[in-house]
């Protein structure tokens, strides 16, 4: 990004260069484009702070729920969610401070060259159209998710929780944003959104697999009580399920090895 600016700004000082009979119309194209350029700059930089700033509150939130997470007593589960929450609202500010970021590298790389002789700029390339069907929307994101674009599909189930909040699939979104996060190892985060399913939405079909995931996010954080209790509250609530005989044949295997 630091070399883009200084091409750009290697870009305007050439201008006295040209011939003096059109000096007139480039130094005013200069000019403008000077001033845009130091406006996207400025822009850019205060963004990049935003931005800086969220990553480290995010870092605290981390912090904060890997000593939740060893916290015993009955209030542990309360530091957890609270975490969790925080994590998720510090996630989406950085999402979108990323997106913002590229939006303005982008406009300063679309930035056109002074030249003596007058050439169209470039076409920006076109904003992905988001659809105004909740379905189609949520597709869109299903579709972004499996082409392996996994930051534009986490944008876009974040744009559907705030664009259709009452909508009937709003459970199955978070259900395919956690497992974007368990792909990822990112097993605080999908936690959240498995937790959203169990707690919110328990009636959407990927319920019973929200609790079956949620005991590998426990397990691999070391929760070995937590994962195994994910598994005897998945028999228990959903017992004809499949993913319920899944928990069955894990806790034969606990029982054998205790």
């Amino acid at each position: 990004m630091r070399l883009l600016v200084a091409a750009l700004s290697a870009v305007f000082i050439t201008g006295c260069f040209f011939p003096a009979d059109r000096g007139r119309i480039v130094e005013n194209r200069l000019d403008g484009l000077a001033s845009d350029n130091t406006k996207l700059k400025a822009e850019l930089s205060e963004t990049r702070g935003k931005l800086d700033e969220a990553s480290a509150q995010l870092q605290a939130a981390l912090d904060q729920l890997d000593r939740a997470t060893r916290t015993t007593g009955a209030n542990m589960g309360v530091k957890v969610d609270t975490a969790l929450q925080d994590m998720a609202v510090l996630r989406g500010q950085i999402e979108s401070q990323q997106v913002k970021i590229q939006e303005l590298e982008t406009r300063l790389a679309n930035q056109p060259a002074p030249s003596a002789t007058a050439t169209p700029a470039e076409p920006k390339k076109e904003e992905l159209k988001r659809p105004d069907d909740p379905k189609e929307f949520l597709k869109l994101a299903e579709e972004k998710a499996r082409a392996g674009e996994q930051d534009l599909a986490r944008k876009l189930y974040t744009e559907f929780f705030k664009k259709f909040p009452r909508d009937e699939n709003i459970g199955e979104a978070h259900f395919a944003l956690g497992e974007l996060f368990f792909g990822e190892q990112k097993c605080r985060e999908a936690l959240y959104e498995f937790g959203k399913v169990i707690q919110d939405y328990a009636k959407t079909k990927s319920a019973p697999v929200s609790y079956l995931r949620s005991s590998d996010c426990f397990k691999q954080l070391k929760m070995t009580d937590e994962a195994r209790l994910a598994l005897e509250e998945l028999v228990k609530s959903h017992p004809k399920s499949d993913a319920a005989k899944t928990a069955k044949t894990r806790l034969a295997e606990l029982r054998k090895k205790k």
